[in-house]
């Protein structure tokens, strides 16, 4: 099975070498994203809380270009390094996730850095089916 790349515009643009989203058969890998603005390239300012919601509201803009809906995120992995926030951490997550709807599966790992000084990164991976 091929793989495909793809690519948001709503994103930041990669600064490194790496494609944000690879596709392999119905699996759809999103490269970790960290708090990044679009715009202006900056680090979300604010704390865990503030990097956790940008992560996820860059996410979910960018889902529409892949074709993809949050209820098709299979897992998500989380790496912090304020492991001794990550209630903060949760707390936004549930807001995305609210009562009544099935979270994905998700991994959590305190991390001793984190590219460009952010202090949350999160990957995820969506199944959708053909």
């Amino acid at each position: 099975m091929p793989l495909q790349a793809h690519y948001a515009k709503t994103l930041p643009k990669p600064r490194f070498r790496y494609t944000p989203c690879i596709q392999a058969g119905p699996y759809y890998q999103l490269a970790g994203m960290i708090a990044l603005d679009a715009q202006s390239g900056q680090l979300e300012s604010g704390g865990v809380a503030a990097e956790t919601d940008k992560i996820m509201r860059n996410m979910l803009g960018a889902l529409p270009e892949y074709g993809l809906a949050l209820d098709q995120l299979v897992i998500a992995r989380i790496f912090t390094t304020r492991f001794d926030q990550f209630a903060e951490i949760n707390r936004v997550w549930e807001g995305y996730f609210p009562e009544g709807t099935t979270p994905p599966a998700r991994t959590a790992m305190g991390v001793v850095a984190l590219p460009l000084n952010a202090t949350v990164e999160i990957e995820f991976c969506f199944y959708r089916e053909a």
